[in-house]
């Protein structure tokens, strides 16, 4: 297995990229599309109608009662679309299917866990003084070949290239 894949440093050009990336679309555009969204439905529309003026007398008491309003409404549709909508669900399998190191995480993450429940399974007999049955040999086996199987498979391939860490996944959520 390639372990160094992971830490391998990225030429400082589209790491400075990706960073610049990030602080335009979460924090800069965000503000700049936040003001220019109360400068204009301001000025263009609560300005030019009487009723609206008189709810929203000034900018500031706009911007007070828009805040007000607005940040506890945000909080709640990003609330839901994390924790009760489809939506983030959708996000996070296009994730796990476009990065390799997301699949990658998930495969091994399953495998430990089942290696270890067997492990612990059987030291905890030996320590009871039980004797291991043939069964239970062959299930340890069966794991074991797993194991060498998918490790030979990810040496021959281009760190996520095949897609053997998403056939193992899919095969995962058939069981």
């Amino acid at each position: 297995m390639n372990i160094h894949v992971f830490f391998v440093k990225t030429p400082l050009p589209f790491r400075s990229w990706f960073y610049f990336r990030q602080g335009w679309s979460v924090y800069f555009a965000f503000i700049f599309a936040a003001i220019n969204t109360l400068v204009v439905t301001y000025f263009l529309a609560i300005e030019n109608y009487p009723i609206l003026k008189e709810i929203f007398p000034t900018f500031i008491v706009y911007i007070t009662i828009v805040v007000t309003i607005g940040i506890p409404l945000l909080i709640t549709v990003g609330y839901l679309h994390f924790k009760r909508t489809p939506a983030f669900r959708a996000e996070a399998t296009v994730m796990v299917e476009s990065n390799p190191f997301t699949s990658r995480l998930l495969v091994n993450s399953d495998l430990t866990l089942k290696l270890n429940t067997k492990l612990m399974e059987l030291i905890l007999k030996i320590a009871e003084g039980e004797k291991i049955s043939k069964e239970e040999i062959l299930a340890a086996s069966k794991i074991q070949d797993e194991l060498e199987t998918l490790a030979n498979e990810r040496k021959s391939e281009k760190f996520g290239e095949r897609g053997i860490d998403l056939k193992y996944i899919k095969k995962i959520d058939q069981t």
